[in-house]
């Protein structure tokens, strides 16, 4: 299938216009993400209805908190990311072309199947997660048309490295999405992914402008991004540019991929890091890969009275009504929250 969002040059070459690599690619060669092609001067999506992932999964295990809470989301992903994080969790499927000459597999599934799957599971939401949406944006794209006409959500779990013309193309179909926010140094992202910070936090500025609900995931890495000065920032700019209703999922490193010289997290910076971020002013803070800890549960905060308990992907209970606390009826964001 013809890619959207390029733009053809001189000599057969085109330039990607979907995510902030803007890779210029030759004839007969592909971009980063490895499933784009260049053939002869037009460029192709080689990912199009090729599901290497599809599963019904708790909408809590994106992590998304604040949309639905305990509902079902259809879960799927193709093959291929525009990152190289070399501590990437599922590598097996995000890196196959990358790792493995090209290598593109999947089950054919048209967008339809998919959608109609989802009612029939009695799903609320799709999620295209897994590997990165960005790099099989138009068979996302029009699966995200399809549910929207159906009522059920669309959520993005995404790196945030997509330019504005693929954000605003998706946004009015896109209610929510949870972003890796990986960092908040430059040299990390550099380092550690191939990639760079500054177009994550406009992707993550232009998403609340386009009114989608934004969740922001931290994998702590330590001795690499867990630093109380870093960490900070991170909560900082999250409050001030995302505004403090934004949740941040905090969550626990094990050793994996390329990135096996490091240690779990401990416990206690993931209990820092969330004392930071209410400290910052963030009224909701998660710690992850952590099943029984408080900080996987919901409290408000305006009284401070714990209103959706869960363990791991859990709920066990949601006292939110009409998204207030019935204790002091603050609001407490989010879309559908009960």
């Amino acid at each position: 299938m013809e890619a959207l969002l390029y733009k053809p040059l001189k000599e057969k070459k085109v330039q990607c216009r979907l995510c902030s690599h803007r890779c210029i690619i030759s004839d007969d060669t592909r971009g980063r993400c490895q499933v784009r092609e260049n053939r002869d001067g037009r460029l192709y999506t080689l990912v199009y209805g090729r599901l290497i992932a599809r599963h019904i999964d708790p909408i809590e295990k994106k992590p998304i908190f604040h949309l639905a809470p305990g509902s079902r989301s259809y879960s799927i992903a193709t093959v291929g990311c525009n990152f190289k994080c070399r501590f990437c969790q599922n590598a097996d499927i995000a890196q196959m072309p990358a790792d493995h000459g090209g290598r593109i597999v999947g089950e054919t599934i048209a967008p339809a199947t998919i959608v109609d799957d989802a009612l029939r599971n009695h799903c609320r939401s799709i999620a295209y997660t897994y590997t990165e949406p960005t790099v099989y944006f138009e068979y996302a794209l029009e699966t995200a048309r399809l549910a929207k006409a159906q009522g059920i959500k669309n959520v993005f779990v995404t790196n945030g490295y997509m330019t504005t013309e693929a954000l605003e193309t998706a946004a009015p179909v896109l209610d929510a999405a949870n972003v890796d926010l990986k960092a908040f140094s430059d040299e990390f992202y550099k380092e550690y992914c191939d990639a760079r910070l500054t177009p994550v936090k406009e992707t993550l500025m232009h998403m609340k402008k386009q009114r989608v609900w934004v969740e922001i995931t931290t994998l702590l890495i330590p001795g690499l991004n867990d630093s109380q000065a870093e960490l900070r920032a991170l909560a900082g700019f999250i409050a001030e540019s995302l505004g403090s209703d934004t949740p941040w999922h905090i969550s626990r490193f094990h050793p994996t991929y390329r990135l096996t010289d490091r240690p779990l997290t401990p416990l206690d910076s993931l209990l820092t890091a969330r004392k930071i971020g209410l400290a910052a002013g963030l009224k909701y803070v998660y710690t992850g890969n952590v099943p029984g800890e408080k900080g996987e549960s919901t409290f408000c905060h305006g009284c401070g009275e714990m209103l959706i308990e869960r363990f791991g992907f859990s709920i066990r209970r949601n006292l939110v009504k009409n998204s207030l606390c019935p204790f002091c009826q603050a609001v407490i964001h989010g879309l559908e929250m009960g």
